[in-house]
């Protein structure tokens, strides 16, 4: 057991001397730096959701149509971070929303004024929640919620609660791949 024990060192030796003697040093000299060069982290690869102001996303839209998503959200909602955490950084959510729609949050309780196509929504503290919010929500007021508009910012639906990855993936590609002209939800659903 004692001779067993005492081989190791010796093995491990004879292993890593092996290891440095058969590589010229030439060589290496011009292989770790272009490995080293080559490495991207994950986060520098990784896309993120273009998000915009109402404001925005409806100038943008003057130039080039397309249909909005808007999660109407508030500070104090923890489904709402647990969206933006999980849901708003997955690659396939990210992927459509930024191919398909402007990308818009709306904090349902912000206090600035927004102009929207000459009307102007403010804060309205008797709803403790802000007169845009109360609108795309038809009153229903439940967050996270998300809100889908048409080429012409028309209401396509408010989808209220917290969505999944999945699920929010097929919503928006319900509505961004126009399905919605064409078959109910359902219908896509047990298609897809």
């Amino acid at each position: 057991m004692k001779y067993n024990l005492a081989i190791l060192p010796i093995l491990a030796l004879a292993l890593f001397s092996g290891c440095k003697g058969n590589t010229p040093v030439a060589e290496t000299a011009t292989t770790i730096p272009a490995l080293l060069t080559s490495y991207q982290p994950a986060s520098e690869k990784a896309a993120k959701i273009q998000w915009l102001t109402i404001e925005q996303a409806a100038a943008r839209m003057e130039k080039e149509p397309r249909k909005i998503v808007i999660d109407v959200y508030t500070d104090w909602c923890g489904w709402c971070r647990k969206m933006d955490k999980e849901t708003f950084t997955d690659p396939k959510v990210v992927e459509l929303v930024n191919k398909h729609y402007y990308a818009v949050k709306l904090n349902a309780e912000g206090k600035d004024p927004i102009t929207l196509r000459g009307q102007t929504f403010k804060y309205k503290g008797e709803y403790r929640s802000h007169e845009l919010a109360v609108a795309l929500l038809q009153g229903q007021m439940s967050f996270p919620t998300t809100v889908y508009l048409d080429e012409k910012m028309n209401m396509l639906a408010p989808v209220p609660g917290y969505l999944n990855a999945k699920t929010f993936s097929k919503i928006l590609s319900y509505f961004g791949e126009n399905h919605h002209q064409s078959m109910n939800f359902q219908e896509y659903e047990k298609k897809n």
